[in-house]
C-alpha cells in the first residue's frame, strides 16, 4: 500500500514528493526527535487523546518544547485523514529538534523543531490477528530511557531483521532473565497457570496507548491481569502469549524460537482481549473479525 499522497510538513499539507526536509535536521544527525502512531479505524482517530499525551511527554523529556494544543493537533490528523481519503490505516506524526544550519550536540538554547505527518493504509483487522505470528527472543540492547517514544529504533529494527531471517514476523527482547516487551509492542503472557500478565511500567518499557487502552476494557470485563516482569523459562511455557501496538491492535504469537505456544493456535483469553478491544473501537465482530467468536469472547463488559 505505502504511505498517501498528501503529507503535513512545518505548517502546510503537500504531496510527498513536494516535501523537503534539511539534511542538517537534528532527527537525521542524532535521532533527537520523537514519534506517534495513531491507528485509523472506519475514518475515526483511535486512542487520539493518548497519543498526544505521551508525545507531550516524550518531547518534554528530551527537550523539544512546543506551543501547540491538542485541537490544533487532532484538526491537523483529521485534515490528513480526509485528503487522503483514509478508513483504515493509521497517521504517522514526528517531531525532531529541527535544523539551524549546522551540526552541534548542545544546538541552540531553543530549538525550533520540524513537524511532520504521513498517512498509511493498512488492514488493522486481518490475517495476522486472526492467525498468529510467529517471534524470536533477541537481547534487549536499546537506551534506558525506553519510556519516551523517540526515534532510535536502530535495536529495533536490527531485531526485526534477525526475526526476518529466521523466518519470524517479530521480535521479543529480554534482559538480565526477564522479558521487557516486543520489538515494537508491549507483551502479553498467559503463563502456564492460566495468569495474565503484563509488564509494569517503568524506564524499561514504552507505556502503549493501546496497553493502557486493553487494561481499561479488561478492568470493565472483570477478567484480572497481573503487572510485573515476566521470566525467560514463564514466556518459554506460557499457554498464550500476545502483543498490543496502534498498528497491530491485538496480535497472538503462536510460536516462539521454532516452538509452538500453547496448542500451538490463539487462546482463548487472546480470542477475549481482540473481542473487547475490537468493539470498542467500534468493529463489528462479524464482519471484521467472524473468527473472534462469542464463546471466546466471553460477557460484553
Amino acid at each position: 500500500m505505502g504511505p498517501s499522497e498528501w503529507i503535513y510538513l512545518n505548517g502546510r499539507i503537500c504531496r510527498a514528493e513536494e516535501a523537503v526536509i534539511s539534511p542538517f535536521d537534528r532527527g537525521f544527525l542524532f535521532a533527537h526527535a520523537a514519534y506517534e502512531v495513531t491507528a485509523v479505524f472506519d475514518g475515526k482517530l483511535i486512542d487520539f487523546e493518548g497519543h498526544v499525551a505521551r508525545l507531550q511527554r516524550t518531547l518534554t523529556g528530551i527537550d523539544i518544547i512546543t506551543d501547540w494544543s491538542d485541537e490544533q493537533l487532532e484538526y491537523i490528523h483529521k485534515e490528513l485523514v480526509r485528503r487522503n481519503r483514509l478508513t483504515e490505516g493509521f497517521v504517522y506524526f514526528q517531531v525532531s529538534g529541527g535544523a539551524y544550519g549546522a551540526r552541534d550536540f548542545a544546538g541552540p538554547e531553543t530549538l525550533v523543531p520540524t513537524v511532520f505527518m504521513f498517512c498509511e493504509a493498512r488492514q488493522l483487522i486481518g490475517e495476522k490477528a486472526r492467525d498468529g505470528v510467529a517471534a524470536i527472543l533477541v537481547e534487549d540492547q536499546r537506551w534506558k530511557r525506553r519510556d519516551f517514544k523517540t526515534t532510535q529504533l536502530v535495536s529495533q529494527a536490527l531485531a526485526y531483521r534477525d526475526a526476518a531471517r529466521a523466518g519470524a514476523t517479530s521480535a521479543i527482547l529480554f534482559e538480565d532473565g526477564y522479558v521487557t516487551e516486543a520489538a515494537s509492542a508491549n507483551l502479553w503472557v498467559v503463563t502456564a497457570e492460566g495468569t495474565l500478565v503484563t509488564r509494569n511500567l517503568g524506564h524499561q518499557i514504552l507505556p502503549g496507548i493501546t496497553r493502557q487502552s486493553v487494561l481499561a476494557r479488561l478492568a470493565e470485563s472483570g477478567l484480572a491481569v497481573e503487572e510485573r516482569a515476566v521470566s525467560l523459562d514463564e514466556i518459554r511455557n506460557a499457554r498464550e502469549i500476545f502483543t498490543t501496538a496502534a498498528t497491530s491492535m491485538v496480535l497472538p504469537v503462536v510460536s516462539l524460537d521454532g516452538a509452538p505456544v500453547g496448542t500451538g493456535q490463539p487462546g482463548t483469553i487472546t480470542r477475549r482481549v481482540q473481542a473487547l478491544y475490537y468493539r470498542a473501537i467500534g468493529a463489528n465482530l462479524g464482519m471484521h473479525a467472524p473468527w473472534v467468536t462469542e464463546a471466546s469472547a466471553g460477557p460484553h463488559g
